[in-house]
């Protein structure tokens, strides 16, 4: 697998911010490959539903046919890349673009939602319970301050990744982090 996906193309990015088409791309990158009819098992749709949305994510370059893996009656699809970027600037930079930068913006927070409304205390340990979990800050930064904080944040998440693999307690674990400018209306 690739580890990265990166999209200059407001429509390729608009493509995949279907919210059924992001749940279905998450899901083969967490969860392996998997057939139209186990997705939508998971996501509560047709199979004819997730087929069509398949094809489409296949269309547009974000996921393959899986030929380990082969299905006699059906396909088995796969995630081709780890995760999925674009230049925010870059998209920006017509209104089609910032629809899109926009629309996905907000796909990344359903998908955070969705994540903690699953996350049921009551089924982890406590040193799970303990360590999971969302914090929220506000402090004044310049975009060199938060393009620091950015990287950083993400080489710790790489760094820690590879310093605990293969540790028997490990788990996958939906990591986020992000920083937007507060609007000038919110600073009042």
């Amino acid at each position: 697998m690739e580890e990265q996906y990166k999209i200059s193309d407001p429509q390729v990015l608009k493509a995949v911010a279907h919210p059924l088409r992001v749940r279905l791309l998450g899901l083969l990158r967490t969860d392996g490959p998997a057939t139209a009819s186990e997705l939508g098992r998971k996501v509560g749709e047709s199979s004819g539903s997730t087929s069509y949305h398949l094809r489409e994510l296949f269309k547009y370059g974000f996921i393959e046919e899986d030929p380990e893996r082969r299905d006699g009656r059906e396909r088995r699809w796969r995630a081709r890349h780890n995760y999925t970027s674009w230049d925010a600037v870059e998209m920006s930079a017509t209104a089609e673009g910032r629809e899109a930068v926009r629309i996905m913006h907000l796909r990344q927070a359903e998908m955070v939602r969705r994540v903690m409304e699953e996350f049921d205390v009551a089924e982890w340990s406590r040193d799970w319970v303990d360590t999971a979990g969302m914090s929220d800050h506000i402090v004044s930064l310049p975009p060199a301050a938060l393009r620091e904080f950015n990287r950083k944040a993400e080489e710790l998440l790489h760094d820690l990744a590879a310093k605990y693999a293969g540790d028997p307690e490990a788990r996958q674990v939906s990591a986020w982090h992000g920083a937007v400018p507060r609007s000038p209306r919110e600073n009042r």
